[in-house]
């Protein structure tokens, strides 16, 4: 099992610290998630979840794209797509979301860590690329031309271009799910992270039929409860609140830049939803803010932290406080 932020549980006992006293920006999902109402339908927990329930319908209108598949959240895609392919070279992105790596390696593949400025030139040996856009943790960019021209060139030998864009519904023109289905193709999206709705795990894949069939008979029927495709289909149609988050996210980004700058932790990457410093002190740092019941994402390869968004006014002023406080060299 890899390793991921959100483990409240473990890290309070591990720190004495109670789970409610915890700052958790360890995730990168949106503290302030778009708000699921109160009064669900009874019969949401009493009936089979139902393809024909209108989610499909907004899912596409929200995506720009018709040749979809709701999954279980992205995650697990991510487990199912190598299954869907005999014996490939596959080049992943590094450092990137370990899961895909994990995944692609555990059903026999071979693979390949590439730094982003070297994929074209290593792309010619890869029958399967995959990238995240922007990614996880550097919050790094590919333009949609340049992930285009990569597709194009796998495409031509059977190849696959993956790229899962959990991160990218602030600037979804950027996006390349409006541009499926394409052969070879494929666009992992999510509610997680944008709308706060990890819980949920609802995700969506975007590609050719015959990929989106054949995930469809490995993930059996049901992948997604009945409540999760309500609610997800609730926040798909929410225009108002979209348009609203985008805004405040990235004002809430810059925010965290300029906060963490101002402590001497200037980040090397970012996105809308989280931060990303690079320092040989990070485990250091890692554990101080913990012991001050802040939990970071620790990355040891290269070593690094990446900071989520507070939630609260009360919990920026504590965060400033704790990064004043810090041993920083």
């Amino acid at each position: 099992m890899l390793e991921h932020g959100g483990r409240l549980n473990q890290v309070a006992r591990q720190y004495g610290i109670a789970v409610a006293d915890f700052m958790d920006l360890s995730t990168g999902i949106n503290p302030n998630g778009w708000p699921v109402p109160q009064d669900l339908p009874s019969d949401l927990w009493s009936r089979l979840p139902q393809d024909d329930d209108g989610l499909i319908a907004v899912a596409r209108d929200y995506y720009q794209c018709d040749s979809l598949l709701a999954v279980a959240g992205s995650q697990a895609a991510i487990q199912m797509l190598p299954l869907l392919r005999s014996h490939s070279k596959v080049g992943v992105l590094s450092p990137a979301y370990a899961e895909h790596e994990h995944a692609w390696t555990k059903a026999g593949h071979e693979i390949v860590t590439v730094d982003a400025d070297c994929i074209s030139d290593q792309l010619s040996q890869f029958d399967v690329l995959i990238l995240i856009n922007p990614n996880n943790p550097t919050g790094q960019c590919f333009s949609p031309q340049q992930l285009l021209d990569w597709h194009q060139q796998l495409a031509r030998t059977g190849g696959w271009l993956i790229v899962d864009e959990a991160f990218i519904d602030t600037d979804a023109t950027q996006s390349l799910s409006q541009h499926c289905p394409r052969y070879g193709l494929i666009v992992l999206r999510s509610v997680g992270k944008f709308f706060g709705l990890a819980g949920l795990r609802t995700g969506f894949v975007f590609a050719e039929n015959r990929i989106l069939t054949a995930l469809s008979e490995q993930l059996g029927p049901w992948p997604i409860a009945s409540v999760s495709r309500y609610v997800t289909q609730l926040a798909l149609a929410d225009k108002a609140w979209q348009t609203d988050a985008k805004v405040q996210l990235k004002q809430q980004s810059q925010r965290l830049a300029t906060l963490l700058t101002c402590s001497g932790l200037t980040p090397s990457g970012s996105s809308s939803l989280f931060q990303w410093i690079k320092s040989r002190d990070a485990e250091s740092l890692h554990q101080q803010l913990a012991q001050q019941g802040i939990f970071t994402r620790l990355f040891l390869q290269p070593q690094s932290l990446r900071f989520g968004l507070p939630k609260s006014e009360q919990d920026w002023q504590r965060l400033n406080i704790v990064l004043q406080g810090l041993s920083v060299s």
